[in-house]
């Protein structure tokens, strides 16, 4: 019998992998020198090849495909409240720990250890979200155990070293017996939502009570972030008012401690991350910082969290033009490479121009936080982070779609990246304080924090002299100012805008200059329409190579 065969299969597209995702970033390699992070190149380098492996693309498709699994007993009836993952979860996050991403910014002495930090986030990013949270928990709850005394916790001597150690272990087990660890966070309630001080939690004094003392809590956590973590700060009411709580796992010498996991959320995206509902059955934790201090700490900690949210998207927007651009180089209709034709370009155009300008915002704000000793860089870190959060955060989720349909019904089903990419782009607005918070901090920032506009203008105005346009931008918003602190419902106008002063003074300053141009002309002084609607093929031309050097 013939063998019987239809067709050839032409004119698809082949997948991308293989490749090092800080090679072909020219935009990142850019921002890494001149944010002060050069002598970490070679590390990224690494990491970039890594994460383009097959293997390691496969994984992350396997990691959301098999997502995690509550085990709340074991086989003879035992609590155990466990959470199962895929193997090629503890692959990507062993990769993310192996690498420092959850800790070393902190105790590495090199220059730009926050910049280089927040590059390999950036690409990490781009490959698989979910592992992302892990280490933004970590990552924030670190500096602050540092120069906790030691009490019913010894941190320095048990906590500290194998939370900086570059080990992955998932073992279920208590701290004296793992090599590394990783911490989550419990804030939000049923009640509560961001108002974080309808706190219903309750934590009460085994005996003296105070910084560094144990205390049995008692309550839920309606969203109970890195659930299988070894420990987690827990923010609960004290008589002293709210206090954040170091809650392990494992109580020392006593076993599992009274951690209940009710169900794992079923989320829209981030769907090989584990989001738990949780509640305290006189829970053992110990008081961190000074009593009636839990919300304040706690919201220091949000500033770090929150430039990875907008690191995070930074990495989706990235993903999101790469894989259009390599389809759109590879795919041909009427009778030219979709690159070639003029709609296409000025449409991948704009992606990229937006993907510049998100990444380098937040590579920005990353050496504020090298830099973080100095007034000016806490300031503009205080001011810039709620900002990019607010602005890029908001941006991928159009940016995103526009990136899908670039890649066509190939891009709309399961097989590729782009569904799981456009997914994921919500959460980074919602997780750790939504866009109106955001909006709200900056202007309550600008009126509250001594030094604040000086700070600010030290920043913006040098880019106002080469552009009319930009300087004309600056001068009016610097006017609405004092407006929206005294009508809060300018504060969205007002921090949006922020954001896109703040990201077209860094193109204006470093980038070629028709690509800082392009931003003011599309982001500042035009009005606002569909990807591509205000860029040209010139636009297009100054752009493209700059995106994807796999076209030149």
């Amino acid at each position: 019998m013939p063998t019987f065969v239809t067709h050839q299969v032409v004119n698809q597209v082949p997948p991308l992998w293989d490749y090092c995702l800080y090679d072909t970033d020219a935009v990142l390699r850019e921002g890494v020198v001149r944010e002060g992070a050069a002598v970490h190149q070679e590390s990224l380098h690494e990491h970039g090849t890594w994460l383009g492996r097959e293997a390691v693309q496969h994984a992350a498709a396997q990691a959301n495909r098999h997502p995690p699994a509550l085990a709340a007993y074991d086989a003879t009836g035992h609590r155990i409240d466990r959470v199962d993952f895929h193997p090629a979860w503890h692959l990507l996050l062993g990769g993310i720990v192996e690498r420092g991403l959850h800790s070393a910014a902190w105790e590495d002495t090199r220059p730009g250890a926050h910049v280089a930090r927040a590059a390999a986030y950036l690409m990490q990013g781009q490959v698989e979200a979910g592992t992302l949270c892990p280490a933004t928990m970590t990552f924030a709850a670190v500096p602050l155990l540092h120069g906790e005394p030691a009490g019913a916790l010894d941190f320095a001597r048990d906590w500290l070293p194998r939370l900086h150690a570059r080990r992955y272990d998932p073992a279920d087990a208590p701290v004296e017996r793992k090599q590394g660890v990783l911490l989550g966070m419990g804030l939000t309630e049923k009640q509560g939502g961001s108002d974080l001080r309808a706190v219903a939690t309750e934590a009460r004094p085994v005996g003296t009570p105070g910084r560094g003392q144990p205390y049995l809590l008692t309550g839920h956590k309606w969203f109970y972030s890195v659930p299988h973590a070894d420990a987690h700060l827990v923010l609960a009411r004290t008589d002293e008012g709210p206090g954040c709580f170091f809650v392990p796992r494992w109580i020392p010498e006593h076993g599992r401690n009274a951690i209940r996991l009710r169900r794992l959320k079923d989320k829209l995206g981030n769907r090989s991350n584990a989001s738990a509902e949780v509640e305290f059955e006189e829970a053992w934790g110990v008081m961190v910082q000074e009593p009636g201090r839990g919300l304040a700490c706690l919201l220091e900690m949000a500033a770090i969290t929150r430039l990875d949210c907008a690191t995070a998207s930074a990495a989706l927007l990235r993903q999101g033009l790469v894989q259009a651009m390599h389809h759109a180089s590879h795919r041909h209709a009427f009778g030219k490479p979709l690159l070639a034709q003029p709609l296409m370009r000025v449409v991948l155009a704009d992606l990229a121009l937006e993907s510049e300008a998100a990444l380098a915002l937040c590579l920005r704000l990353a050496r504020a936080m090298d830099e973080r000793q100095g007034t000016a860089a806490r300031i503009l870190a205080r001011l810039g982070t709620p900002a990019a959060k607010l602005w890029v955060c908001k941006r991928a989720i159009p940016m995103l779609a526009e990136a899908m349909e670039v890649c066509g019904g190939n891009g709309y089903v399961e097989d590729g990246p782009m569904p799981r990419l456009y997914r994921e782009a919500p959460v980074n607005s919602i997780w750790e304080g939504s866009g109106n918070i955001m909006a709200l901090d900056v202007p309550r920032a600008l009126q509250r924090e001594p030094g604040a506009r000086e700070a600010l203008m030290a920043e913006l105005r040098p880019a106002a002299s080469g552009n009319a346009a930009y300087a004309a931008a600056l001068q009016a918003w610097w006017r609405a100012i004092d407006r929206a602190v005294e009508q809060p419902e300018q504060a969205r106008a007002l921090t949006a805008g922020l954001a896109r002063l703040w990201q077209a003074a860094l193109l204006l300053q470093h980038a070629p200059h028709a690509v800082g141009d392009a931003y003011v002309r599309t982001r500042l002084t035009e009005r606002a329409g569909v990807c591509g609607e205000n860029l040209g093929l010139a636009d297009a031309d100054a752009l493209l190579p700059r995106a994807w050097p796999a076209i030149c």
